[in-house]
């Protein structure tokens, strides 16, 4: 398995078609994004709540980079997307790969059109998972 940093331009795409391109290249190079920053301690939380679009069936690759770069055993991983078609993608296998020692809890998905009139679904999943109140 290669993994390279991503070395292609550094702000995103104004365009569509060129994020698209230039996400299928990450995937493909299975690169690692540059993330700027400090990445924030997971001392005291037992859950995480990892959320992302999905691009071409999976989160995009700069969700590997973060998450390769923290600590997450122990630690419940519960995954959220919005997406055109795919769903969850390969959220959960992913990050069972790169959350090392993380359960993956089932996730919630919702289409990028439908956000707006989601907040039903949305709490009745975080409800389900013990992360809101009744």
């Amino acid at each position: 398995m290669r993994r390279t940093p991503y070395r292609g331009r550094r702000s995103l795409p104004a365009d569509y078609d060129e994020t698209v391109r230039r996400n299928v290249r990450e995937q493909d190079d299975d690169a690692r994004p540059a993330i700027k920053g400090r990445l924030p301690s997971l001392d005291g939380y037992d859950t995480v709540l990892l959320g992302s679009p999905i691009w071409n069936v999976r989160a995009p690759m700069i969700m590997t980079t973060f998450a390769e770069q923290l600590d997450f055993r122990g630690r419940t991983v519960v995954p959220f997307t919005t997406h055109a078609m795919s769903g969850l993608g390969t959220t959960a296998r992913d990050y069972a790969r790169s959350c090392l020692g993380a359960r993956i809890a089932p996730g919630l998905a919702v289409r990028g059109e439908e956000v707006a009139d989601a907040d039903t679904d949305i709490q009745t999943w975080l409800r389900e998972r013990g992360l809101a109140g009744s």
